[in-house]
């Protein structure tokens, strides 16, 4: 595999949460640079040392309200 995809979105308690897509991997975290670290120690567990992908994305998704 060369690269993983997750989706990263805040969470309704604040925090970060990532899935990825294409696999089942979950974690969260309180900031992006910690979802960072989460990230790649899910991936590291989820796969075997051999079959790790090249590159991970992060897609962040943030919502931001304007007053109008």
């Amino acid at each position: 595999m060369s690269e993983l995809l997750f989706v990263v979105e805040e969470d309704a308690d604040g925090g970060w949460v990532g899935r990825a897509v294409g696999a089942d991997i979950f974690t969260q975290a309180e900031t992006l640079d910690e979802m960072e670290a989460a990230v790649r120690d899910a991936v590291r567990c989820h796969y075997e040392p051999g079959m790790l992908p090249r590159l991970i994305r992060l897609h962040i998704v943030q919502d931001r309200l304007l007053a109008a």
